[in-house]
């Protein structure tokens, strides 16, 4: 019990520095794919109609403490025009409250025809942060009984700006996006004592690269690869590469790997013309995935559509 404990403090030390560190990251989703303007505020309004989404990712499952995250989204375009707007509220969470973020953030978008079949469009995000940081609580775990912070963090916001760009067709999309560019410093708890344990908190812009290209392989089997990398400064750059298959338009499934860090297996099913499920599962690559406490991660997303009866797609969008 004694190894168990000071393992699980260890890991949860890596936990809460990963969210307060100085190279701080953004939420990472394996269904990045079916869940595009949490990365790029241009998507909002591209599919069409209005369009809400929420995931739930837990991560790490197994380890005491380990990261959760809840977001949804909503957006659609405005009427005879070419301007989308969204909303999107992301929370994320660490220990049971120890550490909890509440992202909430207003998008507009705005696209222009650029070919017969290709539009590019244009994304601002404006909004900001919620964060509150339980010293007391982190002090109560095995190994951070020299925590530093005398004050807890209660609701403390800040704010953000994000912009991006979007091309798609019915077949292909590409993306380029930083989500938040001000480099926020939330806290800093550094001191003096060199046998306490020290907490910066400070936004690094996240870059964002995707793109992706649906092949019809037959009339009842689409295929789609898709590729999304992310730049932080002070972090190992991130790709996440992915291959899906769509079935009769009704059922999606595929696998993912993410470089260096994890593979992922997931499936979709379209339950009806308005309503999609997703799901997905990721199993760590490195030595942390190995052990016992690590079951690995879990997604899973729900969107709804405003697809009326007597406007039935003729061939869903499958990004």
């Amino acid at each position: 019990m004694i190894i168990k404990n000071k393992l699980l403090a260890a890991l949860f030390l890596v936990l809460v520095y990963c969210q307060t560190a100085s190279a701080q990251q953004d939420a990472q989703y394996t269904q990045y794919m079916f869940n595009t303007m949490s990365v790029n505020p241009a998507y909002a309004g591209s599919r069409g109609q209005l369009s809400i989404a929420g995931l739930y990712r837990s991560q790490w499952v197994g380890l005491d403490g380990s990261p959760e995250t809840f977001t949804i989204n909503l957006h659609s375009p405005i009427r005879n025009s070419n301007v989308g707007y969204g909303l999107s509220v992301v929370n994320d969470k660490i220990g049971e409250g120890t550490v909890q973020e509440t992202y909430i953030d207003g998008l507009i978008s705005y696209s222009i025809d650029v070919s017969l079949k290709g539009k590019l469009s244009f994304g601002l995000k404006l909004g900001g942060n919620i964060l509150n940081l339980d010293f007391e609580q982190l002090r109560q775990r095995p190994g951070f009984e020299e925590a530093v912070g005398t004050d807890n963090i209660e609701n403390k916001f800040s704010p953000n700006v994000g912009l991006g760009m979007y091309y798609h067709t019915n077949k292909f999309y590409a993306g380029l996006s930083a989500p938040n560019l001000l480099e926020v410093e939330h806290f800093d708890s550094a001191d003096s004592d060199a046998n306490q344990i020290d907490f910066l908190a400070k936004d690094r812009v996240n870059f964002y690269l995707i793109t992706g290209y649906v092949f019809d392989l037959n009339d009842n089997l689409m295929f789609k690869p898709a590729l999304l990398t992310k730049v932080v400064g002070g972090a190992p750059l991130q790709v996440d590469v992915s291959a899906n298959f769509l079935f009769a338009e009704k059922f999606s499934f595929g696998a993912a790997y993410r470089w260096d860090a994890a593979v992922s297996a997931l499936a979709g099913f379209q339950i009806s013309d308005q309503i999609m499920l997703g799901l997905a599962y990721d199993k760590e690559t490195t030595d942390f995935g190995s052990t016992q406490y690590n079951s690995g991660s879990f997604e899973i997303f729900l969107r709804w559509e405003l697809v009326k009866s007597f406007e039935k797609l003729v061939s869903p969008r499958f990004f």
